[in-house]
């Protein structure tokens, strides 16, 4: 079989190659009559009986194929899509419709669109033509007070670390904390590290401790690459009186962190300085072990 060159027929072989031979073939009929230009109200049909005729599976992608992902859209992970999810993105793109008129066309499903609809479009945006003319579709993702919508946004995607202005980076990042969901999934979260989000999240964590309340050690990964004075102080503080997990994270902080201070408190205890050293420590399992905030 050729490999696939596109998003949307990878899209189309992983969905061949899962499906029943009936829900097969309605899919291939619905994508072909869409490619070839069918009306818009063909696409909203095929859309709407996208779960009753194939499915709510899980697409269970293996290694090989997350690869390929990878490979024809750079920073793509759909690692966690369902089968319909998969077959209502390749009807959006099937036609090949770009610049404004797809704009129109997505804009329109995502005012229309129920709550696991809006999770799917969510996911698509790394897929979409002409990237910037979504920003402010996907910034307002990132506002939603449902969380599964803004991981739809915040997780496993690339856009927002490609499109993103830093404040609505730092905001997304922040409100990540706030709704309690995690760090690890997102994107570009190292690379996009700045002083500013540094100093948000420090401010954070001094609000909780006064509240008495607990800071996810998963915080201090963004905050050790650009890590200042005060925030050393911070990191010393959790590796003196917090948990084991949170004193791992703060070990991890202080190992990347650019200020000479970092390294004299993180000399303070041998073992940790020499695991994060030996690169016994990583931020996954970190967040795997942390208690949710």
């Amino acid at each position: 079989m050729q490999a696939a060159r596109s998003p949307v027929a990878l899209l189309c072989k992983w969905l061949e190659q899962r499906l029943p031979s009936d829900p097969s073939a309605w899919f291939t009929e619905q994508f072909r009559k869409l490619q070839n230009g069918a009306p818009e109200r063909d696409l909203y049909i095929a859309l709407g009986y996208a779960t009753r005729k194939l499915g709510k599976a899980d697409l269970e992608l293996g290694p090989a194929e997350l690869d390929e992902a990878q490979t024809v859209r750079p920073g793509w992970n759909p690692g966690d899509w369902s089968i319909d999810q998969a077959a209502r993105l390749a009807f959006v793109l099937a036609d090949g419709l770009e610049g404004e008129a797809f704009k129109t066309r997505i804009e329109q499903l995502f005012r229309t669109a129920d709550i696991g609809e809006l999770i799917t479009f969510y996911r698509g945006l790394p897929l979409y033509p002409n990237p910037e003319l979504h920003v402010a579709r996907a910034r307002e993702g990132a506002r939603s007070a449902m969380q599964p919508i803004f991981e739809a946004v915040a997780h496993r995607n690339p856009y927002p670390k490609e499109q993103f202005d830093e404040n609505a980076w730092n905001h997304m990042v922040l409100k990540t904390l706030f709704i309690g969901s995690r760090l690890d999934p997102i994107d570009g979260l190292d690379e996009r590290a700045n002083p500013r989000l540094m100093r948000m999240l420090c401010d954070y964590a001094h609000e909780r401790w006064a509240a008495g309340r607990p800071v996810t050690p998963e915080l201090w990964r963004c905050v050790g690459p650009r890590a200042d004075a005060n925030a050393v102080a911070d990191l010393e503080r959790v590796l003196t009186t917090g948990n084991s997990v949170e004193r791992q994270a703060a070990a991890l902080a202080l190992a990347s962190a650019p200020v000479p201070s970092a390294g004299e408190v993180l000399a303070k205890n041998a073992e940790l300085e020499r695991a994060a050293k030996a690169g016994e420590l990583n931020w996954k399992a970190i967040a795997n072990a942390a208690v949710p905030a």
